[in-house]
Order: structure tokens, then C-alpha cells, then sequence
């Protein structure tokens, strides 16, 4: 559903019937059903027309009562709108809620109360006077979270009770909507990292007439064409006017890899280590796509994001909104991975078909958490099938944690030397820093240069 439309609720949750209904008589209408039984008993045995009056009309009121808040709690309909229906940590969220009375009588008092999961904030709670036949109310609220995640809003509960206060019926809508809370992101400069070529430009576009004119592609005309670019062998041919569709620009690749094994991270909460990886990973992915990349996000598991066709890269246009819009989906519910090791990430670098031969065109943005010897010679092996390589590099001990059990890792230093004599861009990521800061720094360091994350 998108933004601003209101989503309609569902049919209750609570079965039927006049005798469940029964069930919401409060204490004070048992207690006039209890009063009126006794009166209309002592107007019998003592003969009291005028007791029996009073009885009756003590009974008939809460019967009364229940049966019309049966037939209206099918006859108030509720909906929610909420907007955005995706927001970055941190930011807030509006929730509309709409009650509209479609039947011929008055509804008495009303009690809204929406769930939302307590990462939200309070649970929400209005209470709406009597809504006119044909009448509506809206009420809002505002839900905020530092956590990124899915979290369901609702089911609405409606409470009606009567103006005398002896019934009190409750109804659930079946529907509910979701929140998606993706990671922060920062903008970052427009640097030039080593090794890239621009989204769009020189180094993207690729001839489709290389070979003379056997080899070009034509197009029908369009209003506004250079007419040296008819070509008129095809135009013969089709019988209708051609041009020759000699350029055609292809757009630039850039995967985004992020590592999520368990074992490379420690501690948890909005300031580890792995939550600014995840929220730098963002910020790379919104970054790039930005200056023209044709873009997608792979982690450890081998995983790609969007991953239909092309590699896994994303698209142009339209597609390329969708696609942005389902990486970031895909960060706001990731979570550690139980792999080992880098392999299925290095398989999907190699293998993705998303370089050229011949050294390629694509750039490579890693975010690495603890890596072993080992781990670090396959980190060092995927800059092969890259023109361009830039790595952070997370150190758990910095983080103040500690490595896993039996998870031999070499010093960061190391690890960063070894990773620049492969041709990485390699820096450190120290609690603290801005990402903003490290993304600068990388693009003015040279290649197998030592930087250090935070200064120069």
C-alpha cells in the first residue's frame, strides 16, 4: 500500500452472535439485570403490578443495550494510514486512524487502542465521543524507533460502550501494516575512488557500430533525429525511415558487499560494530546509485540484492527506485550469519559476469568485520575481478569486544598491509568516526598508501 492511502480494515475477529455479546454487559448492567430479576420475583409473590413495571423495565434496558452495540460494532468501519511507510532509524512515522459510523443510528462512546510493538513507543489509546449516523473521526499518533526492523502497526481494536455505561463490546480489524525502519544513512562527497569510472561517461559507453555498417543497429525515426544519421540500407529494407544507433551508454557497476558472520563481530545495540557497518553499507549503496551505478548489494552468504538478471546489478529508471528501495528493505531486517568464511562472496565476485574481461569496470565497496589469515587472502583475491576496490575494515578488539572462540585473528595493521598489496583502497573504521570522513579519506589515498580511519 502505498503512503496516504488509507488501507480498509478487515471483518472482526471476535465471531458473533447475540449471546457472546451478552458477555460484555459491565457490572453496573448485571447489576441491573440482577435488580430488575429480584424486583420482577417480589412483584409476583407479593402482587405488586407496579413493581413488576419496574422490574420489567430494569431487564429490558441492558437487553436493550447489548443488542443495539451488536448491531452497530459491525457497522463502524476503521482504517489506517500510515506515512512514510518507510523511515530511517531514528526519524518518526505518522499513523492516521479513521473511524467512520456507516449506520442509521448514533454509536455511543468509542475506545480506539492500536498494538504496535513496544520498540514504538506506548501503546496508543483515543477515546472518541458519539460519532453521528454517516459521521467520521480521525485521530493520530507518531511512532519512533532507533532499532531498524519490520514491525507490524495494529490489529485496531474499537471499544463501544453504551450511554448508560452497562454494555461494553469490544472489536478487532483484522488488517494491520508494517513499518520498515531502514539504517541511517549519511551523505557522502562526491569523491572519485581509484579505479572508478564515472556511472555515465567515457569509460561506460561501449560502440555498437565497430565493425562497419553490417554492424549497426537502426531504430525507427524519431521526431527530432539528425538526418545524417539515416541510414538508408535499412531504410530500403523495413520501408520506413531509419537512424543509426551508434552509442549507446552503459552504466558502470558497483557491488556493495557487506560481512555478516557472527564470529567477525562482537556486542550488539545501535553503537556496535556491526550496526555501523550496516548503516555505512547504506549509505555506499545510496551514494553510488546516485552518481549513475547500476548497483547491487552481496553479502557473505553469497546472497545478491535485487539478484534478477544482469548480474544481480540493478537496472535503470523506475527499476532502479524498486531496487534501491528493496536493498534498503534487505538491510533494515539483516542480521549475522553463521558462516565461517568469505567464500560464497568470493564465488559470486568471480562468477557474477558483472565485470568485463580485461581487468572490468566495476567497483568493489566491502565492509569487513575480524578476518583471519585466511579470510584475508580471499578478501585479497576478490580486487582481481575489480578496476576498483575499497575496503573498511572493522576491528572487534577497537569495538571493545572480543574475538570469537578458537578465531585466530592477525593484528588490523596486518591485515590492512595485505590487503593493500592486493590493490585494495584499505582503511580502518574506528568506533566513533564518521563514515562521511572515511569515505573522503578514500578517495584521495592512493592505492596501497597506509591510512589510518579518522586521520590522514
Amino acid at each position: 500500500m502505498s503512503a496516504g492511502a488509507p488501507r480498509g480494515a478487515g471483518g472482526a475477529g471476535d465471531g458473533g452472535g447475540l449471546r457472546a455479546s451478552l458477555s460484555g454487559l459491565t457490572t453496573r448492567g448485571r447489576s441491573f439485570l440482577a435488580a430488575g430479576i429480584a424486583a420482577a420475583a417480589c412483584a409476583y409473590v407479593l402482587g405488586q403490578g407496579e413493581l413488576l413495571r419496574v422490574g420489567l423495565l430494569l431487564i429490558l434496558l441492558p437487553l436493550i443495550c447489548v443488542y443495539a452495540l451488536h448491531r452497530t460494532r459491525y457497522r463502524v468501519s476503521g482504517s489506517r494510514r500510515l506515512s512514510p511507510e518507510r523511515v530511517p532509524a531514528g526519524a518518526e512515522a505518522r499513523v492516521q486512524l479513521r473511524m467512520d459510523n456507516v449506520s442509521r443510528l448514533p454509536t455511543g462512546l468509542l475506545m480506539l487502542q492500536d498494538r504496535v510493538p513496544y520498540v514504538l513507543g506506548p501503546r496508543p489509546r483515543f477515546v472518541l465521543d458519539r460519532v453521528e449516523p454517516g459521521g467520521r473521526r480521525e485521530v493520530s499518533y507518531r511512532v519512533r524507533s532507533d532499532l531498524r526492523g519490520r514491525y507490524p502497526l495494529g490489529p485496531l481494536q474499537l471499544r463501544l460502550t453504551d450511554p448508560f455505561g452497562l454494555v461494553e463490546l469490544t472489536r478487532s480489524f483484522s488488517t494491520y501494516d508494517t513499518l520498515t525502519v531502514i539504517p541511517r544513512t549519511e551523505p557522502l562527497p562526491p569523491v572519485r575512488l581509484a579505479g572508478e569510472s564515472n556511472g555515465y561517461g567515457d569509460g561506460s559507453r561501449r560502440s555498437l557500430a565497430l565493425a562497419g555498417d553490417d554492424d549497426v543497429i537502426p531504430r525507427g525515426y524519431r521526431r527530432g533525429d539528425d538526418l545524417r544519421r539515416v541510414h538508408w540500407r535499412s531504410t530500403a529494407r523495413y520501408g520506413e525511415l531509419m537512424v543509426r544507433r551508434e552509442e549507446q551508454p552503459q552504466r558502470s557497476r558497483a557491488t556493495v558487499l557487506l560481512d555478516t558472520r557472527r564470529l567477525a563481530y562482537d556486542g550488539a545495540g545501535p553503537d556496535s560494530a556491526f550496526e555501523w557497518a550496516v548503516s555505512a553499507a547504506a549509505s555506499s549503496l545510496v551514494h553510488v546509485l546516485e552518481q549513475g551505478f547500476s548497483v547491487r548489494l552481496l553479502t557473505d552468504t553469497g546472497n545478491s540484492v535485487p539478484g534478477e538478471g544482469g548480474g544481480g546489478f540493478s537496472s535503470g529508471g523506475q527499476e532502479s527506485a524498486e531496487a534501491a528501495g528493496l536493498m534498503m528493505d534487505t538491510l533494515a531486517v539483516v542480521g549475522h550469519s553463521d558462516g565461517a568464511g568469505l567464500s560464497r562472496a568470493y564465488d559470486a565476485v568471480r562468477g557474477s559476469g558483472g565485470y568485463d574481461t580485461g581487468g572490468g569496470d566495476g567497483l568493489l565497496v566491502a565492509f569487513f568485520g575480524d578476518l583471519d589469515d585466511v579470510q584475508t587472502e580471499l578478501a585479497a583475491k576478490m580486487r582481481q575481478r575489480t578496476s576498483g576496490a575499497v575496503a573498511f575494515v572493522l576491528d572487534t578488539a577497537a569495538w571493545g569486544g572480543q574475538p570469537a572462540p578458537g578465531h585466530a585473528v592477525p593484528p588490523l595493521e596486518e591485515r590492512l598491509h595485505r590487503l593493500r598489496d592486493a590493490g585494495w583502497t584499505a582503511l580502518a573504521a574506528p568506533p566513533g568516526v564518521a563514515f562521511g570522513e572515511l569515505w573522503r579519506q578514500a578517495g584521495t589515498a592512493r592505492v596501497g598508501t597506509a591510512t589510518s580511519g579518522g586521520r590522514e
